[in-house]
């Protein structure tokens, strides 16, 4: 593998090789986590596949709650964008509300640009209650709107006033923080400071109370993952935030144990939560079948409850025992293959462990937003650098609630379980990746196309702006952003679902009547590799 990187970076100009070489790492056979350089600002003229920091806070960790109306306040462009392509799926509540289909927009102007845009602001506030009523509005703002100095945040505590209702303001502007990951930090602290912790719900009367925690209902895999939980016996506070709602997330300080899917989006708002109301967060890995397995008895285990311990296995074999049949025909379909993962959020790592099941092994794969410890664990925290980005974000100092903040086990009990499974802990990506498997940051397009060209993986996932790039190389390729409106993908259901759909994409007849640019002639070299040798 270390000839195929050196081959992909040779073409470019030594002082981008010098840069983009600390973002590529591979994995040794030994062992070893190789250090990767990460949540840095991407190389001017790269054509990158991250997302902007508006996109983060709004299309990501806000945008899902159901119940609350969602105000983008900038150009029709930006709210298109957040809009409905990731598929967070939704269902109103018995006398509640569900929004998630609309999208709200102030629409700004080039005259907004110049005279400002709050009082198109105002008026959008105004309609937004007058025609849904809804019990909460949130306000996220995008570049012109941080560039011309519009003030969300006096615009919202005016509303809040006049209307009754809380009026969150994000000024998550798209320039703000290196990609996407600044906006889920702003989303975190946002719901820490005002949202969460002002439920007044009493859940006393019910056993094994949980946050699903940076889980999105893409496609419906909350619900997938709620059923296998309510069948043993869980009860679920608050997902923040696929088809979450704003009364359940004002609760979620009430839970006993909150489950992390998504490390980057969410991990800042599960520390918080530890420290302040004093409820431990388990790592937890819903997509793969034996990722969720460990998922369900590492739960069980931190409840130390018998007769949850018991449950727990005996609705693992029942859902194992439907499925096995099909798990075997796929697996005899799709052994041997090989993947090239490049996703979003902990995604890329979630499914490396899916891919497994069925003989599929993953030879690259990358974050386009992640921080280092996504990639060696958060043992590294202590020796990561703040980024050049970290003054415009506020860094939370929460301190324990007196009120609401509870014991939920014993100290010496947290540190024996430390020890047996993830409780407050992520191992990152590479731990887990193959031997001489490749680990890339913030992968663009010219690398994407020179690694496929290399490697030809046999199926390719990633997000939106990729995947027909990849068709073209006939090269099997699905975005797992919105899973190309299929899934859901979580659970053990979830885990057939992935594999028909994979099984269908690859033995699809389309593939014979694309061929790949190399075997035309037009190789890479006179033409992305021109283009990149200009930055």
């Amino acid at each position: 593998m270390k000839e195929v990187v050196t081959k992909v970076l040779e073409r470019y100009p030594a002082k981008t090789f010098k840069s983009r070489k600390k973002h590529i790492v591979i994995k040794n056979e030994n062992g070893e986590i190789p250090e990767i350089e990460a949540n840095v600002r991407t190389i001017p003229g790269i054509i990158t596949n991250r997302g902007c920091c508006y996109a983060g806070c709004k299309g990501v960790v806000v945008g899902p709650i159901k119940d609350m109306v969602h105000i983008v306040h900038g150009p029709i462009g930006c709210s298109y964008y957040t809009w409905n392509v990731r598929r967070n799926k939704a269902k109103a509540e018995k006398g509640g509300d569900n929004f998630i289909q609309y999208v709200f927009s102030t629409d700004m102007q080039e005259k907004d640009i110049v005279f400002g845009g709050v009082a198109r602001l105002r008026q959008a506030i105004k309609e937004a209650v007058e025609i849904f009523n809804p019990k909460a509005i949130s306000i996220n703002a995008t570049c012109p709107v941080g560039l011309i100095g519009d003030d969300i945040n006096a615009v919202a505590a005016e509303a809040e006033k006049q209307y009754g209702i809380q009026v969150l303001a994000f000024n998550c502007e798209g320039y703000k923080g290196v990609s996407q990951s600044a906006g889920h930090h702003i989303a975190n602290n946002n719901f820490i400071k005002n949202v969460i912790g002002n439920g007044t719900e009493d859940y006393s009367n019910k056993k094994w109370n949980i946050n699903i925690l940076g889980e999105y209902n893409i496609g419906g895999d909350a619900w997938e993952v709620e059923r296998v939980l309510s069948k043993i016996g869980y009860n679920v506070i608050a997902t923040l935030t696929g088809d979450g709602s704003i009364d359940h997330i004002r609760n979620a300080h009430k839970a006993d144990l909150n489950l992390v899917q998504c490390h980057r989006s969410i991990n800042y708002i599960a520390d918080m939560l530890h420290t302040k109301y004093g409820t431990p967060w388990l790592k937890v890995n819903f997509i793969g079948i034996d990722a969720f397995m460990e998922t369900l008895r590492n739960m069980a285990k931190f409840f130390g409850d018998a007769e949850l311990i018991d449950r727990t296995e005996a609705v693992i074999a029942e859902e194992v025992s439907s499925m096995e049949g099909q798990l075997q025909y796929y697996y005899e379909k799709l052994k041997g293959r090989t993947a090239f993962l490049y996703v979003g959020g902990s995604r890329s790592h979630h499914y490396q462990n899916l891919l497994k099941s069925f003989g599929v092994e993953t030879v690259v794969s990358g974050y386009e937003f992640a921080h280092r410890d996504d990639y060696e664990g958060r043992e590294v925290i202590p020796n990561i650098k703040p980024d050049a980005d970290s003054k415009n974000i506020e860094e939370l100092k929460v301190e324990k609630d007196e009120k609401n903040y509870r014991m939920i086990i014993s100290q010496e009990r947290f540190e024996k379980l430390k020890k047996e499974m993830p409780l407050g802990y992520y191992g990152g990506i590479i731990k887990e990746s193959t031997g001489n498997a490749v680990i890339i940051d913030d992968l663009n397009h010219y690398e994407t196309e020179m690694f496929i060209k290399i490697l030809k993986p046999d199926m390719f996932f990633s997000g939106i702006k990729d995947k027909y790039v990849v068709q073209k190389m006939g090269v099997m390729a699905k975005q797992l952003h919105s899973y190309d409106y299929s899934g859901p993908y979580a659970g053990f259901r979830g885990a057939l679902n992935f594999a028909r759909d994979v099984e269908a994409g690859m033995f699809t007849p389309a593939w014979k009547y694309v061929t790949p640019p190399w075997k035309k002639g037009a190789v890479l070299e006179g033409t992305i590799a021109e283009e990149v040798a200009t930055c």
